[in-house]
């Protein structure tokens, strides 16, 4: 009997290893900036785990689950989520894999499917090994993280300077409008650099991998949020601009804004985590912990429980006390009214799954949201509390913020790159004087390839820009590409902003994150290389399209993100 079974398993495997290679022949497969944007690592590989078993999957030893589960959560975790229900990729969960058999899933952990797995083995990034021992691991119960609430949370939570003893004034002579927040990824820090002079102001301690920087209403606090789920509050006003509170609300989080209704203003923070799901509203002054809000479940559409929904992206309404908060396997925005947290009114919007990141439009009335797996944006209607539309654009839109232009024909539009295609999607958004073209796709441009994070524009400029960093092309992912915004259909001038940097080695060099100066004169830029190499920032002058200044620094580690404090402050882009 063991012999046929073991007949049959390989049957399976040359059958499905067949399939995937003529897939992949056949040009079918997802493309390599999908792979790298999907297969991204989390901080829960260093929280402490129990082992689960099946007994009919294969045996592990304690040594091996341990190993497996880090490589996991290093690699799998941002597709498959964290309890293995699905995510962007498909479930993993005993009932299914152990059906399949450990050849069978070593094929396709090998060799990959045109559905977005990655393949592991022919890539270089598994060996044989490696792949038997995920294989294996797979058919066992997935480990389940701790939950994290209010007592944890209250046990990470420092007041370092308390509000009475902060400036009653500014304390510096800085510009504190045009200082930008600069993420340096791998170390846990954010660079804050001044804007006119370009000098480092201070290198700040602040959770891992820092994914956005947020301003208060006032202008005054800078919060940064790690992907560790670590929220540090700076303080602009002091002599050397530095952190006055912080807190851990959950294991994983990506995301923190704070209260900018008239009236609220710096009364309140909020952050999301994606582990557990859930969103947590702080004091504005100190980052004390209040309330807690689980985002588990039912998916529009389906009406199917989901136990692990994550917080992507939030936002704060400029109409009424309502923090936007979008929320990524149910495809659900919440909109959470603050006025009162004792009594919290919660207006829950469905759109549809995945939703990831987004801005407002030009009028800041709708927050346009990447529902980036399911090929779509949704507008979010602040004012009304509904959803004013879905639009179908290209494949897996990441706008970040995305761009707001004035385009010639259309009116008003908003726009997002993608990172499944090379196409940048404009959609209109003036449902009043051009409401023939009201969220609809009005225009594809094209662009250099997939692989696209970031777009940016600014009122005061006549460019629309572009990065590309996850291109595996080096001649892509190290340049920038720039559109007239009044000539859209003449294409694209490309900056070689990485060999403007004259980096002193050979490092990936992936330009990232246009970002704007107050005066929406200047164009930044990170040049991103590994925690052993040189990166640098790189200021291009918008008018002429020239190089005008690169910083570099040996404390400029992995620059990722940068974010001007005036601009995020105002939701201009």
């Amino acid at each position: 009997m063991k012999a046929i079974k073991t007949v049959q398993h390989l049957a399976l495997a040359a059958l499905a290893m067949a399939a995937a290679t003529a897939m992949a022949q056949a040009g079918k497969g997802v493309s390599q900036p999908e792979m790298n944007y999907q297969a991204g690592g989390s901080p829960l590989v260093n929280e402490p785990m129990h082992q689960s078993t099946n007994p009919k999957a294969p045996p592990m030893t304690a040594a091996e689950f341990e190993k497996a589960r880090q490589t996991y959560f290093e690699r799998c975790a941002g597709c498959h989520g964290v309890l293995r229900k699905g995510a962007t990729g498909k479930p993993l969960t005993p009932d299914l894999t152990t059906a399949k058999g450990t050849d069978y899933l070593k094929v396709f952990i090998s060799y990959g499917s045109p559905a977005g797995m990655p393949n592991w083995l022919t890539s270089g990034e598994m060996n044989e090994k490696e792949v038997d021992l995920m294989a294996r691991y797979i058919q066992h119960e997935p480990p389940t993280p701790p939950e994290y609430g209010m007592a944890d949370m209250k046990k990470t939570w420092r007041v370092i300077v308390e509000p009475k003893d902060r400036p009653k004034k500014k304390l510096n002579n800085y510009n504190i409008e045009n200082i930008f927040s600069t993420t340096l990824r791998d170390t846990g820090e954010v660079a804050l650099i001044d804007g006119d002079t370009k000098q480092i102001i201070n290198i700040v301690k602040t959770g891992y991998a820092v994914h956005i920087s947020r301003t208060s209403a006032s202008g005054r606090y800078l919060f940064v949020i790690g992907r560790d789920g670590k929220i540090n509050m700076i303080d602009l006003w002091m002599e050397k601009p530095d952190n006055v509170a912080e807190v851990r609300v959950g294991l994983e989080a990506r995301s923190v804004d704070t209260s900018k209704f008239k009236g609220y203003e710096d009364k309140l923070a909020i952050a999301g985590s994606y582990w557990p799901p859930q969103f947590t509203i702080m004091d504005g002054d100190t980052l004390e912990p209040k309330k807690i809000v689980s985002t588990r479940g039912m998916v529009v559409g389906t009406q199917e429980y989901h136990p692990e929904p994550r917080v992507a992206s939030i936002v704060a309404s400029h109409f009424k006390p309502e923090f936007v908060v979008n929320v990524k396997e149910t495809g659900k925005t919440l909109m959470v009214d603050y006025s009162n947290i004792d009594a919290l009114k919660v207006t829950e919007i469905g759109s549809a799954p995945f939703l990831h990141d987004g801005g407002w439009d030009s009028s800041k009335r709708y927050f346009m949201v990447a529902a980036n797996n399911s090929n779509k944006i949704a507008a979010i209607d602040a004012k009304e509390g509904k959803l004013a539309a879905i639009t179908d654009v290209g494949k897996i839109p990441h706008p970040g913020r995305g761009a707001n232009l004035l385009h010639p024909k259309f009116g008003p539009v908003w726009a997002t790159g993608h990172l499944g295609d090379e196409t940048i999607s404009l959609i209109g958004t003036d449902p009043k004087k051009h409401k023939q073209y009201a969220f609809k796709e009005v225009a594809k441009l094209t662009g250099p390839g997939g692989g696209a994070l970031f777009i940016k524009s600014h009122p005061k400029s006549t460019h629309l820009y572009s990065d590309a960093p996850l291109n595996p092309d080096p001649k892509i992912s190290q340049s920038i590409v720039v559109y007239d915004i009044k000539n859209l259909d003449k294409g694209f001038v490309t900056l070689p902003v990485a060999e403007w940097a004259d980096l002193k080695d050979d490092g990936a060099k992936r330009v990232v994150q246009p970002e704007f100066n107050k005066a929406g004169n200047e164009v930044w830029f990170a040049v991103w290389s590994a925690k052993n190499k040189e990166s640098a920032l790189v200021i291009v002058d918008d008018k002429t399209l020239k190089l005008k200044a690169v910083i570099k620094d040996p404390r400029l580690i992995t620059p990722t993100g940068h974010f001007n404090v005036y601009n995020t402050q105002h939701d201009i882009y």
